[in-house]
């Protein structure tokens, strides 16, 4: 990237997170159905595969996308939040768009932006903007199809103004409840609203209170549902180099020794709804070739989820962000790796259920290094640190201001006592935790 493109992207990136941030909500589409009509429209120029869900909804996003790009469409792909570059959030391609294409298509909807705040009494939101960007790029490109993951819950986000006729619900579990709702029902119920007449809904295994709530919205508006464990599923799967070889049962056909280059069984049940999405667009009755489900699934990767970034000893960074998240991350590392002592480095934010996740995390780290990270909702390390102790003792926890100390300290812990191997560090405890870590330890290109 140029330095007049990097400054360009910074002044623009600034700009648009003085709008309302990501953790502020009000619960209305008005402003974004204005947005897109006096745009013309951008969103009705494509189909869309609508993503919802507590968690797994970026890895089964990118998933959909590389299968629908290995059938030759050209996609489009909208994610938040974000780990190293905002530029992240669009995708044309399977790549993020150029810093000059978001740039560019900044300055061309800023004066747009500026008649939607002036006819409302609220402006367009960070998120509400950064939606905009998206579904005007993919008009502009133009792409075949976008898939499009949810910001938070679902009926009234701001992505919930497309007529898509697939859409996905990931796991549903505890998160964002101050928005939501305090229970899975409640949470639900939100994620429910993306279902929309005739419509293809591809079902993960989800809690019985959550599959309730969304199989009565599929009746009640006249969808057709798709349901992981019914009419498709993962029938086997064993750890390879790298990732894990699986056996997956789609809508049409079975496909075998499909391998994914990414760690857990929740990997796994992604894919498997991946693939129930993509086949569900299609819409035909024949399977997909057997060769192009296995070249797909062997692209993908998903930066961020269980990623290695260093060896010697492992270091892995990890999106997670709430305890069903954690307890997932969990069964995934006894699952893929062999670690004789793993310690954590750990940064939440405050809004989160930190004790839930601490006490997720417990039974598997030797020890742990709280921090912070760059975020103003980040929690106070000296607070997140008296959570710890409370979970781990204070044996077991250790206190850096910093993360890249953090980091540093927790691989000197590590390899103690663990001169034969095994030694491991993880990186966790949000989005933002894991992408300063990630810009911290993978070497510069």
């Amino acid at each position: 990237m140029s330095d007049d493109a990097a400054h360009a992207l910074a002044r623009v990136e600034k700009e648009l997170l003085a709008r309302w941030p990501e953790s502020r909500i009000e619960w209305k589409l008005e402003r974004m159905t204005a947005l897109m009509h006096a745009l013309g429209d951008p969103h009705l120029a494509y189909p869309v595969v609508h993503v919802a869900g507590t968690n797994g909804k970026t890895s089964t996003s990118r998933m959909i996308d590389a299968l629908l790009r290995a059938l030759g469409l050209r996609t489009g792909r909208y994610t938040s939040p974000h780990l190293e570059s905002i530029t992240e959030r669009i995708s044309l391609d399977g790549e993020p768009i150029s810093p000059e294409v978001f740039v560019d298509q900044y300055e061309q909807m800023a004066p747009f932006f500026d008649i939607v705040d002036a006819q409302s009494d609220t402006k367009l939101s960070f998120f509400e903007a950064m939606t905009g960007l998206g579904f005007a790029v993919f008009a502009d490109a133009p792409v075949d199809v976008a898939v499009v993951e949810v910001g938070m819950g679902g009926r009234l986000d701001a992505t919930n103004i497309v007529p898509a006729p697939v859409s996905v619900i990931t796991p549903i579990d505890l998160d964002h409840m101050a928005q939501l709702g305090n229970t899975i029902a409640e949470i639900a119920g939100e994620k429910a609203g993306i279902i929309k007449a005739d419509q293809t809904v591809v079902m993960s295994l989800q809690p019985v209170d959550a599959a309730e709530v969304l199989l009565r919205k599929v009746v009640e508006v006249g969808a057709t549902v798709a349901r992981e464990g019914l009419e498709f599923g993962v029938v086997s799967r064993d750890n390879a180099v790298g990732g894990q070889l699986m056996s997956l049962q789609g809508l049409h056909a079975r496909y075998d020794e499909v391998f994914v280059p990414l760690f857990g069984g929740y990997q796994a049940s992604n894919a498997a709804c991946a693939l129930a999405a993509v086949e569900a667009f299609t819409g035909g009755e024949h399977p997909i070739d057997s060769e192009i489900v296995r070249s797909a699934f062997a692209s993908v990767r998903s930066p961020g989820r269980l990623e290695v970034v260093r060896s010697s000893p492992t270091v892995l960074v990890d999106a997670t962000h709430n305890p069903a998240g954690a307890r997932a991350t969990v069964e995934a590392l006894a699952d893929a790796f062999a670690f004789r002592r793993l310690v954590g480095v750990i940064a939440i934010l405050a809004d989160k259920d930190v004790t839930g996740m601490l006490e997720a995390f417990e039974p598997f780290l030797a020890s742990v290094v709280v921090t912070e990270n760059s975020s103003p909702r980040a929690m106070p390390v000296d607070d997140l640190a008296a959570v710890a102790v409370e979970v781990f003792g204070p044996d077991r926890v250790v206190v850096e201001s910093g993360l890249a100390a953090a980091i540093a300290t927790a691989v000197e812990i590590s390899e103690e006592d663990a001169e034969f191997g095994g030694a491991g560090v993880i990186v966790t405890g949000s989005v933002i935790t894991a992408g300063e870590a990630r810009a911290l330890l993978r070497p510069k290109r």
